[in-house]
């Protein structure tokens, strides 16, 4: 029996997926996703084609996830604020059997591959049944999803993972949070990152139902329209949030809201306690499938800002300070020339390319990245410590540090911080606190003031890259 069948047997009646236009059940789930397998059969598919789908989060999104899960079929969305090259360039690497979008900017024959409007798999008779004989063999090895990575740290690459990825993600991150039946989570990422098909694949394994706003629906609407119990976020979102009173009542009745995808300010999760928020620390990765280590509590007085590693997970420290992690929820490689190439070292060890630090209870604290690090008077600096730092200081929303060269240390700290008033504080309060609290070769020898964030495409991170090409310009409002 496959998922799909074992939660439509396990969890028939209860509420599966929220939508603005109404709510399914664990039987109507499963009953739309086996007719939309059939029909993706019947244009031709077969288990093992890869779909290809370019939309934004929608019910009929999550559903067709479901679907293709359900037909053996592998789930390749990509992120659709892509640009057009971008895109063309992505399907040629992934080479899809089919191509479902929901954007009408899209034309049939503007992809230089078979491609068709989500309506024509969704439509159906009412009443329409198919008997459940697609999937049957929930094999662990069965490659399921095709999702880049973010582009944090460069070009996006196409990670496959399988079945049992996701398996024993789901399993590892429902021991520390549990999600069950009367559960629901706010599909507040994007399916094209491995963070929002977690959130579909934890609530069909655990019995929990999942909310699916309207594209472009602000999280506030969401957390008043729906019954919300559990909620991923990254801090940019989680800040936003906390600027609207209104919304606070709704974020206080959550049981959790998993905090990730970057560092998160030390302000931010101080103004998260003290608002009796249950903020729960992650660090992960698409390679990892999402959730590797996780805080096994909520965010509270110790201030302790480490994380434990998830069962199904090993986590290690090279010699060089690098994470190291394998396991069953590691994926099974970047896609090179149609097939997927795991890059392990001899020990079946995944170099993460963050670093970090694992104390003698086994709580890992994460650095930053190593392609952030620079050297600055034969010292290495992580940027992320010194944007912690600057995030502390009131006034203070957030800052991005980036390395400008000096002739003396090689680099030094350059900082583009956001702050609640214009020009407060002032530049000469700010390096006082900071000289005070990291020293001197912390400290920015200079700020630049800005208005709003430049994000990676379809995300909320911030372009580390951009503000690096940026330092030797004027920046400004």
């Amino acid at each position: 029996m496959d998922l799909v069948s074992r939660s439509e047997l396990l969890y028939g009646s209860s509420p599966a997926l929220f939508s603005a236009t109404g709510t399914l059940s664990f039987r109507n789930y499963a009953s739309r996703a086996r007719n939309t397998a059939r029909k993706l059969l019947e244009k031709g598919l077969h288990p093992g084609s890869t779909v290809a789908v370019i939309a934004p989060n929608s019910p009929d999104i999550a559903l067709l996830g479901i679907a293709l899960f359900h037909a053996e079929m592998i789930f390749a969305p990509l992120n659709y604020r892509f640009p057009f090259q971008q895109m063309l360039s992505t399907l040629q690497m992934l080479q899809p059997d089919l191509v479902l979008t929901s954007l009408a900017s899209i034309e049939p024959d503007d992809l230089a591959f078979r491609t068709e409007s989500v309506d024509t798999v969704l439509n159906e008779k009412p009443g329409d049944v198919f008997p459940d004989r697609i999937a049957t063999s929930g094999c662990m090895e069965r490659t399921l999803t095709i999702i880049h990575t973010s582009a944090s740290s460069g070009k996006p690459k196409a990670a496959a993972h399988s079945f049992g990825n996701h398996w024993y993600n789901a399993l590892g991150a429902l021991s520390n949070i549990p999600l069950g039946p009367g559960d629901c989570s706010l599909l507040s990422l994007p399916l094209f990152h491995v963070g929002g098909y977690a959130v579909l694949f934890r609530a069909l394994a655990s019995g929990s139902a999942i909310a699916v706003p309207e594209p472009d629906e602000p999280l506030e609407r969401s957390l008043e329209r729906f019954p919300v119990t559990h909620l991923s976020l990254v801090p940019t979102q989680l800040h936003r949030l906390l600027r609207n009173p209104a919304v606070l009542q709704q974020l206080r009745k959550l049981k959790a809201v998993l905090l990730g995808g970057s560092a998160a300010p030390l302000p931010l999760l101080e103004e998260g306690l003290r608002l009796g928020l249950p903020l729960y620390l992650t660090y992960g990765s698409t390679e990892m499938s999402s959730q590797t280590a996780t805080a096994d509590r909520p965010y509270c007085a110790d201030r302790k800002t480490s994380v434990r590693p998830l069962p199904h997970r090993e986590l290690s420290i090279a010699d060089d300070g690098e994470i190291l992690v394998k396991g069953p929820c590691l994926f099974q490689g970047y896609l090179i020339e149609g097939k997927p190439v795991l890059p392990v070292d001899a020990q079946g060890w995944f170099h993460t390319g963050d670093d970090g630090t694992i104390d003698r209870n086994g709580n890992l604290s994460v650095l930053g990245r190593k392609d952030n690090m620079f050297i600055s008077g034969g010292e290495n600096l992580h940027p992320e410590d010194i944007e912690c730092a600057l995030a502390s200081i009131e006034g203070i929303e957030a800052a991005i540090v980036v390395p400008v060269a000096d002739r003396e240390f090689g680099w030094k700290p350059a900082a583009f911080i956001k702050t609640t008033l214009p020009e407060q504080p002032a530049d000469s309060i700010i390096t006082e606190a900071m000289l005070r609290t990291v020293g001197r070769l912390k400290t920015p020898v200079r700020y630049i003031r800005i208005c709003q964030w430049v994000t990676l495409p379809g995300s909320q991170k911030i372009d580390r890259k951009w503000y690096i090409g940026q330092i030797g310009k004027e920046c400004s409002c």
